[in-house]
């Protein structure tokens, strides 16, 4: 039976510990705030441009762009993984690498965004092509920087794809691995039964609004594709920081809650050592009297 010495170094030692996680739960819950505001944010933005580049594709039904281009044999393949830079965020990377773990390793070649990707890829002995780095609060040069490097293997031949394995936000309590096709550029979801104009450059909703597109459909499309991968990634990003910081702030959360409890269980254990001490040395006394008449 431990000493009451013991349980008080215990539970000083715990308590050190949940001031620690407490003051973690407060810091995570500030920049989850804004994390979630950011990726909220971003959200109407993306829906608008893959509903506008929806309407162009519709126009623009001859158009042709490498960024478009399906090859038939697709012989390798690049996965951009977007991890965190740190832990204590509960299962958030345990997830999102097990999903990387089912991806073919022959075939596959990482580009690693957080360096807990990179510690995964170099454990499993993959392939490492690139680790990029990319702030807390995540820039969109950051995403430009690591669409520049996929767009580029893509088209210079070296991958016939790319897709994007990270952690999407749903809620504060639930963040989900999703791997999303990047490259080439599948069919882009926006108004569906648009109705072409009599003129080139003009399109209808269907709605019956009228879209006037200047100078055509075609330039308009070969200009916003690029624009379109960045953003793309960019909004991965927030959704990957939002995951990260409502994950570490539940976690934490749960860590100072779970510290509690065992200081309570420590106290009460402490109070009944502590009591039993005492009604010990009591009837040594009251014993001790007796036999002294």
């Amino acid at each position: 039976m431990p000493s009451t010495r013991d349980i008080r170094r215990r539970i000083k030692s715990i308590k050190n510990t949940a001031q620690i996680t407490k003051a973690m739960q407060m810091v995570a819950a500030s920049k989850m705030r804004r994390a979630q505001d950011a990726a909220m944010a971003g959200r109407p933005y993306a829906e608008l441009m893959n509903r506008m580049l929806a309407e162009v594709t519709g126009t623009a039904t001859d158009f042709q762009h490498p960024l478009l281009e399906k090859r038939t044999n697709t012989k390798k393949r690049a996965v951009i993984l977007v991890s965190t830079d740190k832990g204590l965020c509960g299962g958030l990377n345990t997830n999102l690498l097990r999903d990387a773990a089912q991806l073919d390793k022959e075939n596959s070649i990482f580009i690693c965004a957080g360096r807990k990707g990179a510690q995964f890829v170099g454990r499993t002995r993959r392939e490492l092509t690139a680790e990029l780095s990319y702030a807390d609060v995540p820039e969109f040069s950051d995403a430009r920087t690591i669409a520049k490097f996929a767009v580029d293997l893509y088209s210079e031949g070296t991958v016939d794809a790319v897709d994007v394995l990270f952690t999407n936000f749903i809620s504060t309590i639930n963040q989900k691995p999703e791997l999303r096709q990047l490259l080439p550029i599948g069919e882009i979801k926006g108004v569906e039964d648009s109705v072409t104009g009599e003129n080139e450059g003009r399109n209808l909703d269907a709605s019956g609004q009228e879209f006037l597109f200047e100078p055509y459909a075609s330039e308009v499309l070969s200009s916003l594709l690029p624009h379109y991968i960045n953003y793309q990634l960019f909004q991965i990003l927030l959704e990957s920081k939002a995951s990260e910081h409502s994950s570490r702030m539940v976690a934490m959360k749960n860590a100072t809650d779970n510290a509690n409890q065992i200081i309570k269980d420590l106290t009460l254990e402490y109070n009944k050592i502590r009591q039993a001490s005492i009604t010990s040395e009591l009837l040594e006394i009251t014993t001790a009297q007796m036999a002294l008449g």
